[in-house]
């Protein structure tokens, strides 16, 4: 069996303050991993970078934005100099604005599209160059089951993570002579504070469950196992793809 250990390996996650990313990074605490927590909120990444050292991580907690250049330049060489030169970065920090598209402002359209598909480009191009110097890298950004299927209200949610795809296959193709491999992971629904809105509506979320084939939503467990399996050697001859991890949701 191919090793899916992390040992002596750097990993910054975006969004790592809760959700997701908070998971992922625990998990790639777990396999070994040095990870770099990257949100907004200083105050739960402390949180989470407690945890994990309570367990017997590492982990190192920074405060930025991913949509802001300046934020990036700063982050990147505080990363460097504390946790060192990063082998893994999952772009997962994420918004979404649920309403009609003719009902948005072009303010709420941009912030959409800054966090979800400018913090991807930031990030990549700020920590891509120290992975080509060591001919060796993993990148994994999160796109979404909306870059998929979608549903009403969920234009620039849905079009920001399709482009999330297209971004992850041109880095696919330009970072292969690097040893560096891009991939997608499109989840489905997981209890995350992103979905808020529909766990507290009793009534969509019995339709919506009916929908899972199935019959439940996504374990956080289950997301943090596939980011360390595509951070692995195990998953070296995978790259400019999507990994569906829906409970069979598109399948349909």
């Amino acid at each position: 069996m191919m090793n899916q250990r992390l040992d002596g390996q750097v990993a910054v996650v975006t969004g790592a303050s809760k959700g997701l990313g908070k998971q992922m990074a625990k998990a790639l605490a777990e396999a070994g991993a040095t990870v770099a927590l990257v949100a907004r909120s200083g105050e739960l990444l402390e949180g989470v970078r407690a945890e994990i050292l309570t367990r017997g991580g590492k982990a190192h907690a920074f405060v930025g934005d991913v949509s802001v250049e300046a934020d990036v330049a700063s982050l990147t060489g505080e990363v460097r100099r504390q946790a060192g030169v990063p082998d893994i970065l999952i772009n997962n920090a994420g918004i979404n604005i649920r309403k009609p598209l003719h009902e948005y402002t072009l303010e709420e359209w941009r912030r959409v599209m800054s966090t979800n598909v400018d913090g991807p480009f930031l990030c990549t191009r700020a920590f891509v160059p120290g992975m080509m110097e060591k001919k060796f890298g993993r990148i994994i950004n999160m796109a979404s089951t909306m870059a998929h299927v979608s549903l009403p209200h969920r234009a620039a949610y849905s079009g920001s993570k399709f482009a999330v795809l297209g971004i992850t296959k041109a880095l696919a193709l330009e970072l292969a002579p690097y040893n560096i491999t891009a991939n997608a992971i499109s989840p489905g629904p997981f209890a995350t504070e992103l979905n808020r809105v529909l766990l507290e509506d009793p009534v969509k979320l019995v339709d919506f469950n009916a929908k899972i084939p199935l019959g439940r939503w996504g374990k956080l467990e289950e997301i943090g196992a596939l980011a360390v399996f595509l951070s692995s050697e195990a998953s070296g001859f995978i790259t400019g793809t999507d990994i569906v991890i829906d409970g069979g949701w598109t399948a349909q």
